[in-house]
């Protein structure tokens, strides 16, 4: 890790993880884009965290997007594939992400929010995919079309304008819309809630999501009852109907 971006692993099973350059508004610089590679991958392999929530410093900017110097210098053309840090893609994750977005959330901004499963926003925040602005393309945007109606993508990569967070909740791009200083409570109790649920049981609810996503109705359901045996075959699924029938909290083993 570095100063770049800070990791806050909770008892309680919540990770957080804070890109800490507010001073140039949490632009993906080397050493933000290095800091958060470790801090996913610090995430995943801590099988005592379960949920992470991935917000900026400062009031500003939740991420402004990629160090458009630092592209300037390189002469950079198509980006690397394994030069941003974006979950489910060039990371590998299992567990649920929650983006809690503070500001703008622009270009690269936008794309690392885009890829947690959750997203919740202050009412100061704004969304833009810019790239257009910029003489950029935007091929990571290409699942919002799973997210927002067409035309409002549409919209949104073509003329590179921002919207506001209640616009982003209006189309279904984020979960929450609260003030600036409910931000956090609002991401952590989004989280506590995931953490109640039985680990196996919020794994194969998230692959279930991202399967019915990715494939046609038929081969989702049989991926699906695939993909959840783990979950009905453990003790978990015995202890939640016990649990219940004795109407007290389950203890969940994730086995």
């Amino acid at each position: 890790m570095n100063d770049a971006v800070l990791f806050e692993a909770r008892d309680d099973g919540i990770a957080i993880i804070t890109l800490n350059r507010p001073e140039t508004r949490n632009a993906l610089s080397k050493d933000v884009r290095q800091g958060l590679f470790s801090a996913w991958e610090r995430f995943e392999s801590d099988v005592n965290l379960r949920v992470a929530i991935l917000t900026g410093a400062g009031e500003k900017a939740f991420c402004a997007g990629g160090d458009l110097k630092e592209m300037v210098e390189r002469g950079l053309t198509v980006p690397p594939r394994d030069m941003f840090p974006v979950p489910y893609d060039s990371i590998e994750l299992s567990k649920p992400t929650i983006a809690a977005v503070n500001g703008v959330a622009f270009a690269g901004g936008w794309m690392i929010a885009q890829a947690c499963d959750l997203c919740v926003a202050s009412t100061t925040a704004k969304f833009a995919v810019t790239e257009v602005k910029v003489g950029r393309s935007s091929p990571w945007a290409s699942p919002l079309i799973h997210m927002i109606p067409q035309r409002i993508m549409m919209e949104i990569l073509l003329t590179g304008k921002p919207i506001t967070a209640h616009r982003a909740f209006e189309i279904g791009l984020i979960n929450r819309v609260v003030e600036p200083e409910a931000l956090m409570d609002a991401a952590i109790l989004l989280a506590s809630a995931i953490i109640e649920g039985a680990p196996l049981s919020v794994r194969a609810a998230r692959e279930t999501v991202m399967l019915a996503t990715e494939m046609g109705r038929s081969a989702a359901l049989e991926a699906a009852r695939y993909a959840s045996e783990l979950c009905y075959n453990s003790a978990d699924a015995q202890e939640g109907p016990r649990a219940f029938s004795e109407k007290r909290k389950p203890k969940w083993q994730g086995r």
